[in-house]
């Protein structure tokens, strides 16, 4: 399950290890091996590390793209 997110300033990325900073967006996804699930260990990701691992893309919208979490 996937969990659009903001972040307070307290998350690490669990892709590149940084921390993601405060009012920055980040998603949470339940993962076991690498691979999304139902229900799994939740794991942080930045967005840079979401779009590289296929949880996040943009969409073109009539304003211009937009970044969205969700298929």
């Amino acid at each position: 399950m996937r969990q659009g997110c903001i972040s307070l300033g307290y998350i690490r990325c669990d892709g590149c290890q940084r921390t993601i900073g405060h009012s920055e967006r980040y998603i949470g996804v339940n993962e076991e091996n690498g691979v999304e699930v139902e229900q799994g260990k939740v794991m942080h990701y930045c967005v840079q590390c979401a779009i590289e691992k296929g949880y996040a893309h943009y969409k073109e919208e009539k304003d211009g793209p937009v970044l969205t979490f969700f298929p």
